[in-house]
């Protein structure tokens, strides 16, 4: 069986074909980088017009790439949500469209079981039941997942999403968009110990987390020093230090609250290199497994959902003829997958 994924929650196009004996055989993406990065930010109306454009041609790419034509697909999954209305109305009506016209069935998918599920595309998955931390530029999510479609939202961001803080804190610092990687980037020429940033929520008991107040301390931190490249470095470091010590205490708490031996991070924010060095450590000390997705399956693809609609094909879940778009879509509403 094989199903077409369709993706265009935000800023990028990704299209790709999934096999369920097979794997993988197409992979097709377009980010929208160089079009928003006058704005220093998504905007939403761009976005949506920019799939309209792209995604027919990436359709007919990931076809090419697979060596198959439309009656070679058995079903059509899209993202339905959460995401920018716009931009997910853009890829659930040509979902939806293609799969009428082709006679498959159309399956709604949601964002982030994607992003929980990438890990699985590769050679060395996870095995249930583990706690994913789901981190990106619009969630942050702490998850216990006892099966596929089983999920308990252990704890989330009260504000700003770690991805998001990252984004605005470059931003305050004049790097040009995206700003994640480009912090990210400069942090590693920062030096340990000459900024001290908070640890917000960690004193005090529960999986919740806040970075809202990192933003505005880094704000703060910025005016009041020189702008020199090295202490730009400094501040870009102490601010990553406590955003990913926030996460990794967070994730330490769910493992043991939950008993798991298994942590899996993704989203965009999952590629961060000092974040996956920081919780390998942990996860080594803790006598346990960490799993994350390829660099390239980390940011928003079409593979993801690909891999999330075939499960849920298979376990019957189809749409009728409406066009449906959910730009709030809390992942516990989501039913289990039978094993």
């Amino acid at each position: 069986m094989r199903i077409l994924g369709i993706e265009t929650s935000c800023d990028e196009t990704g299209v790709a074909i999934y096999d369920d004996e097979n794997g993988l055989l197409a992979h097709q993406l377009y980010s929208q980088v160089k079009l928003h990065a006058d704005y220093g930010g998504v905007v939403p109306e761009l976005a949506s017009r920019d799939h309209v454009k792209k995604t027919i041609p990436l359709i007919k790419a990931a076809l090419k790439e697979a060596n198959l034509t439309q009656q070679d697909i058995d079903g059509v999954a899209f993202t339905a949500g959460p995401g920018l209305v716009g931009a997910l109305l853009v890829g659930a009506t040509i979902g939806r469209s293609l799969a009428y016209a082709w006679n498959v069935p159309a399956v709604p998918v949601h964002h982030m079981e994607g992003h929980l599920l990438a890990p699985m595309l590769e050679e060395k998955a996870p095995a249930f039941p583990f706690v994913a931390l789901l981190v990106s530029g619009g969630h942050t999510l702490l998850v216990d997942v006892k099966g596929m479609g089983d999920y308990t939202i252990l704890g989330e961001s009260i504000d700003d999403a770690a991805g998001e803080a990252f984004d605005k804190t470059a931003k305050l610092m004049g790097l040009d968009y995206p700003g994640g990687p480009r912090l990210a980037k400069l942090a590693e020429n920062g030096v340990a110990g000459r900024f001290t940033f908070p640890r917000p929520m960690t004193d005090r008991p529960g999986l919740d987390m806040s970075f809202s107040g990192l933003k505005t301390f880094a704000a703060n931190t910025i005016r009041a020093n020189d702008d020199d490249e090295q202490t730009r470095a400094d501040i870009a470091f102490a601010f990553q230090q406590a955003v990913v010590d926030t996460l990794a205490i967070k994730c330490k708490r769910a493992l043991k609250e939950t008993g798991h031996k298994r942590l899996v991070i993704a989203g965009g924010v999952s590629a961060n290199v000092y974040l996956r060095e920081q919780l390998a450590e942990m996860m080594s000390a803790m006598h346990g497994e960490v799993f994350y997705p390829r660099n390239e399956f980390c940011t928003d693809n079409g593979a993801m959902i690909a891999y999330a609609g075939m499960q849920r094909l298979k376990n019957g879940e189809t749409l009728d003829l409406g066009v449906k778009a959910h730009p709030r879509w809390p992942i516990d509403q989501l039913t289990a997958i039978k094993a």
